[in-house]
């Protein structure tokens, strides 16, 4: 007898000897179940005096799962876990995590677990177990129809169902599961839950089955993820230019697929790669008629293959909830491949990445068929797309290509029969043809698939630490939106305000320069030459940021635990529709005269490099040959100090009277400068026809 059909008489014989009467007709409670431990002869159930009711009794199923007693699963616990993992504050806890990832990495291998309501619900009641562990937590109780769990229960038991959630997005799916539940999940949405992951399994097996399709999977054996535009009240419109072609939108884990309708069959499928590197770019994008962009309800795909962009466009009357799924599961596939060739994963494990990224995506079709609705963000549910947005993403990334090193294959099993079992395997288990392979763990612990009993992997680590990160940037974002404005002058009247400090540093600067007072010119100017003539320039920068970090430092402490205050800003005077259009129209011009007067400058720059003034010419060349000889010859602090000089004492009085003529013969100079001629010439765009 294998050990799957061993495992599915275990889990039959549950239900036959009245462990799991109270799941299937609701005879029997919490509380006869426990009592029953203590009075079985066989040896084979007993209560620990460490756990409460409900722990003893999911530690209870957990060792006929395992065909093994609960004294042996102690004994074994207490063998292989180390001193922490057992310290009575945390023993209670992590022994049950151990009898659960250990029964869950068994019953998960059974073709159609996620279909059995028993299973459904021994796992929702590791998760209420997990809640309260410890005996002095939980007195005898009631598991009953209004019993609930919490996010970290959930986060911690369900990602060792790989098909159910994944250590990276598992917080976030709680949220969404639990939207209407005020942050708590109970047993009928998290068996709706399954039952509707259940159901996208089966129509995603049926799909890649298809006769119709079949022809898409031989290349690479792909699997086929997800089918649009086979409902014509829902088409899927390609635009390539101007011309648009309804059709059939196909995705596997390697590539997208396009096949354009005709009468009565489908053309030829146009291949859009995602798996090798052709500096694919798939974003958001608005379409329409003729080329013509105005609705965001489009896909473009980008790649180095194509001589321009495609897009596909996902019609629908109201929103684009429709676009952002496909968005989000293309992206989810190419962001998938980028890692396998970032960190240059092959083989099995390559194959095991790729099933991270399908079960993602088959939560994500579970979520929408059980909802009827797209949840907001969808692709915080999808690994790769997270790890993409969270900040550290990368962090996470790593580690979960350490923990793809770190495995020779798909399932481990030692002397006392632990199990694991990954996404791969459990994909196999759902019925796709895959890869296959054994071998063991090099990860040390209590290790099972991707946890760790009483601790964090690595893979944990740095999702925890990117979701603290992601916290205070959610924190950070949210006071920027609390600080923007509406208007143009109101805008200019806060940015005024901010840069009042440096416009005033601005203004004295040039007071220095212009010798408004005399005497402080004088001093600036001797302090700023004996600083230069020393060699002093650069401790003086590196004094003037020492002092900048010391008044932030004497801010921090004066200013701890008072709030930031507040900018104070006049407010311009309102002003209506048209005054606002008036506004802009007036900065409009201001920039295109602005931008008229840079094309003049580099007009006549262009004028003097190829002679067209040869007298305007021949003085530039004298003044470039000079200035170079000065660069060769004169050392730079007297290059920095003449210059400074020059700046400084232009508008001194002994040089005011030859600094305004010079001026004037320079401004004059640079007026008689023709502009290098400019010849517009139309573009031609070739067309496509429809």
């Amino acid at each position: 007898m294998t050990m799957m059909d061993r495992t599915r008489n275990l889990l039959e014989g549950l239900v036959r000897e009245g462990s799991l009467k109270w799941v299937v007709g609701g005879k029997s409670s919490i509380d006869e179940e426990y009592e029953a431990l203590g009075r079985s002869p066989s040896g084979r159930r007993k209560c620990i005096s460490e756990l409460s009711p409900l722990a003893n009794v999911v530690v209870g199923r957990c060792s006929r799962i395992l065909d093994v007693s609960m004294d042996e699963l102690q004994q074994h616990f207490n063998l292989e876990a180390s001193g922490s993992i057992k310290h009575p504050s945390r023993y209670a806890r992590n022994f049950l995590e151990y009898c659960c990832f250990r029964a869950l990495a068994v019953s998960t291998q059974i073709t159609g677990h996620l279909g059995d309501r028993s299973f459904r619900r021994l796992t929702f009641d590791m998760m209420l177990a997990w809640d309260a562990p410890q005996a002095t937590s939980q007195p005898l109780l009631k598991v009953d129809v209004d019993s609930t769990i919490g996010k970290e229960a959930f986060s911690r038991i369900a990602p060792a169902i790989p098909t159910v959630a994944d250590v990276i997005t598992g917080r976030n799916l709680f949220d969404v599961l639990t939207g209407s539940t005020e942050n708590r999940l109970p047993f009928l949405v998290y068996e709706k839950y399954l039952a509707g992951l259940e159901r996208v399994i089966r129509t995603m097996r049926a799909q890649s089955e298809s006769s119709q399709l079949s022809g898409l999977r031989a290349p690479r054996g792909e699997r086929i993820l997800d089918v649009d535009g086979t409902v014509t009240t829902q088409p899927v419109l390609q635009h390539v230019g101007i011309s648009t072609w309804p059709g059939r939108l196909i995705l596997t884990d390697y590539a997208l697929y396009f096949e354009a309708l005709r009468v009565v069959s489908y053309d030829k499928a146009k291949v859009y790669d995602l798996a090798d590197d052709l500096k694919q770019v798939v974003k958001p994008e608005l379409s329409g008629p003729w080329g013509t962009r105005l609705f965001d309800k489009a896909v473009m795909y980008k790649s180095i293959s194509l001589s321009e962009p495609v897009i596909m466009e996902f019609p629908e009357l109201t929103g684009h909830s429709r676009r952002d799924y496909w968005l989000a599961i293309i992206r989810e596939i190419l962001y998938a491949h980028k890692f396998l060739r970032k960190f240059q994963i092959k083989g099995i494990e390559s194959e095991a990445a790729l099933s991270k990224a399908v079960l993602g995506i088959l939560r994500l079709r579970a979520i929408e068929e059980v909802t009827h609705a797209l949840p907001p963000n969808c692709e915080t549910l999808l690994m790769f797309n997270l790890a993409d947005q969270l900040p550290g993403g990368d962090l996470i990334l790593e580690a979960l290509a350490v923990l793809f090193a770190s495995r020779d294959a798909e399932h481990k099993s030692d002397e006392n029969g632990m199990h694991s079992i990954s996404a791969l395997g459990t994909m196999s288990n759902l019925g796709f043809l895959l890869g296959r392979g054994q071998g063991e763990f090099n990860e040390i612990g209590l290790p099972v698939g991707e946890v760790m009993v009483g601790e964090m992997t690595l893979l944990e680590r740095a999702v925890a630490d990117s979701m603290n990160s992601f916290k205070k940037v959610e924190l950070a974002k949210a006071t920027v939106d609390g600080v923007k404005v509406e208007g143009i002058d109101t805008n200019l009247a806060v940015m005024k305000e901010l840069l009042f400090p440096i416009t005033e540093l601005g203004n004295y600067l040039l007071s220095m320069a212009s010798w408004d007072d005399p005497l402080k010119s004088l001093i600036f100017c001797c302090i700023g030459t004996f600083i230069i003539c020393r060699g002093w320039l650069g401790h003086a920068f590196a004094l003037l940021i020492m002092l900048m970090a010391a008044f932030m430092v004497i801010t921090r402490i004066c200013s701890q635990g008072k709030l930031v205050n507040e900018v104070e800003v006049i407010a311009p005077p309102p002003m209506n529709t048209m005054e606002q259009l008036l506004a802009v129209q007036n900065a409009i011009t201001q920039v295109e005269e602005f931008v008229q007067d840079g094309n003049i400058i580099l007009l006549k720059l262009r004028a003097l490099l190829l002679a067209a003034f040869p007298q305007a010419t021949d003085k530039v060349v004298i003044a470039l040959i000079i200035f170079s000889l000065v660069l060769a010859f004169i050392p730079g602090r007297f290059i920095v100090l003449l210059g400074f000089l020059e700046m400084f004492t232009m508008n001194s009085p002994p040089r005011k009277a030859s600094t305004e003529r010079w001026t004037r013969r320079l401004r004059e100079w640079w007026f008689s400068i023709p502009a290098a001629p400019v010849s517009l010439q139309r573009a031609t765009q070739d067309k496509k026809k429809m």
